[in-house]
């Protein structure tokens, strides 16, 4: 928005420009506003002022009345939602037929209460120290491991595969299979000597 003072000075150039013999839409060009817009701001007679930081803005018809907003709350704070986000408490109220507020809606109220940063039991962020880094050049000198889910011909049931690999040569140096996912099952794995023999470079 241009203020009063500097459309003064904008109209008053225009002024002395078409006085000097220069046309209108070229002076308004020159100070980077349109002809129209000039017009509007002398249809009086004088310079008026923008109008629209007093203009009249109805009310969103759409937007929460207090007690909404209230509600939208206390249903966040109630034990089975405290520590579930917006996106999983929306959904779950809509299982039970209950509506109260758009997702989007949530998150602003949450938000505006300063309650949407680590809702219930989340941690607060803390930092977290880089892992050292290993580099291999040549087979045998850095295994990696992880667990990865085998389907089985049950709809829902899965094996758990152990798995050691050399990242130089990316080949397998040892496994195994279990029913579950326990610490005690991976320090058995890798204390396992079975497994540990030399690597074929070639």
């Amino acid at each position: 928005m241009i203020n009063v003072p500097d459309r003064r000075r904008a109209v008053g150039l225009i002024k002395e420009a078409v006085d000097a013999g220069a046309p209108k839409q070229k002076a308004c060009d020159e100070l980077g506003i349109s002809l129209r817009t000039y017009r509007r701001w002398t249809q009086d007679g004088g310079v008026k002022a923008d109008g629209r930081p007093d203009a009249d803005r109805p009310e969103p018809a759409n937007k929460l009345r207090p007690e909404e907003r209230q509600q939208i709350l206390e249903t966040c704070n109630e034990e089975a939602y405290r520590s579930l986000p917006p996106s999983q408490i929306v959904p779950a109220l809509a299982d039970r037929d209950t509506y109260i507020a758009s997702e989007s809606s949530f998150y602003r109220v949450l938000k505006e209460a300063d309650q949407l940063h680590r809702r219930g039991r989340a941690q607060a962020p803390r930092s977290v120290a880089k892992p050292e880094a290993y580099k291999a050049t040549g087979p045998n000198q850095v295994w990696s491991w992880d667990i990865t889910f085998l389907a089985t011909t049950i709809t829902g049931i899965f094996y758990r595969l152990y798995l050691v690999m050399d990242i130089y040569s990316r080949k397998i140096v040892g496994w195994e299979i279990h029913e579950n996912e326990t610490a005690d099952q991976a320090s058995l794995l890798i204390r396992n000597r079975s497994f540990q023999t030399a690597i074929d470079p070639t």
